[in-house]
C-alpha cells in the first residue's frame, strides 16, 4: 500500500492502469484531450503488480484499474471519472494540472 501512495501522490494526475485495460486507454485519451498529461503506472508490468492491485481496492477504488488520483486524492475508476466529466466538474478538478501547450 505504501508503494501506491507514494506513486500516487508523486504528481498532480495519476493513473494506474493496465496495459491490455481499454478503459484505461479512454481514460488517458481523455485527460490528454482536456490538456492534461498523467503519469501512468502500468501495475501489469510491475514486480508488485499483485500487492499494488491489492492496494488500490482497500484504498476504496471500486475497480482496480483504472484508478485515478488528482492531487492525491482518490478520484475513482472510470465510473467516477466519467461522471465528473460529465457534470463538467472533472476540467475544473484538473485545471491545476494542464499543460501550456
Amino acid at each position: 500500500m505504501e508503494k501506491v501512495i507514494r506513486l500516487a501522490t508523486d504528481k498532480g494526475v495519476v493513473v494506474f492502469t493496465k496495459s491490455s485495460c481499454c478503459l484505461c486507454y479512454a481514460v488517458n485519451i481523455l485527460f490528454r484531450e482536456l490538456g492534461v498529461n498523467p503519469v501512468v503506472h502500468e501495475i501489469d508490468k510491475d514486480p508488485e503488480g499483485k500487492e499494488m492491485e491489492k492496494a488500490l481496492t482497500r484504498l476504496g477504488c471500486p475497480a482496480p484499474v483504472p484508478a485515478v488520483f488528482i492531487g492525491g486524492t482518490l478520484v475513482g475508476s472510470t465510473n467516477e471519472v466519467m461522471s465528473l466529466h460529465l457534470s463538467g466538474s472533472l476540467t475544473k478538478m484538473l485545471k491545476p494540472y494542464r499543460s501550456l501547450s
